[in-house]
C-alpha cells in the first residue's frame, strides 16, 4: 500500500469547487475527514456486483467481491481493487491510532482500514462511508 506522503494527487481542485460537487454531506465526509453515522449508509448491506468508485473524482477503489457482512455499521472490504488505487496515512485524532483510507487519486478521506478481519483472505477490514463511494453495476 501507499502512503499519503508519496503520492501526489492527480485531480486537484480548490475547496470551492469540491464544495461546488459535493452535497454537504459528501463534503464533509470527503473533505473534512467526517463519518457518516452507523448504519445509515445506502451501501451497508448491498450485495449488487460491480464496482465501487470514489465519489468526488470517480477512481475504482473497490470491487464488489471484497465485499463482506463485518457487521460494523459501514460497508466493508478486504482488499483495494488496485494497490495504488488508495493510500493509509496515520490518523491520531480522537485519542487513538487508526490507519486512515484515502482515494489515490484525489486523496478524499474513504474511512479507515482495521487488521481485525480473521474471516476474511486478508485479515483487514477497510471500513468505508457509504457517502464516500458510488457503486457502478456489473453490466449483465
Amino acid at each position: 500500500m501507499t502512503t499519503s506522503a508519496e503520492k501526489q494527487p492527480t485531480v486537484v481542485k480548490s475547496d470551492e469547487q469540491w464544495r461546488a460537487e459535493l452535497s454537504p454531506e459528501e463534503y464533509a465526509v470527503l473533505r473534512q475527514a467526517g463519518t457518516e453515522r452507523p448504519w445509515t449508509g445506502e451501501y451497508v448491506d448491498t450485495k449488487t456486483v460491480g464496482v465501487y468508485e470514489c465519489r468526488a473524482c470517480g477512481a475504482e477503489l473497490f470491487r464488489s467481491e471484497t465485499k463482506f457482512d463485518s457487521h460494523c455499521g459501514w460497508p466493508s472490504f478486504y482488499e483495494a481493487s488496485a494497490e495504488d488505487n488508495v493510500l493509509l496515512r496515520e490518523d491520531r485524532s480522537h485519542g487513538m491510532l487508526r490507519t486512515e483510507v484515502l482515494c489515490g487519486t484525489c486523496h478524499s478521506h474513504l474511512g479507515h482500514l482495521f487488521d481485525d478481519a480473521p474471516q476474511t483472505p486478508t485479515g483487514d477490514r477497510y471500513c468505508i462511508n457509504s457517502v464516500s463511494i458510488r457503486l457502478q453495476p456489473a453490466e449483465n
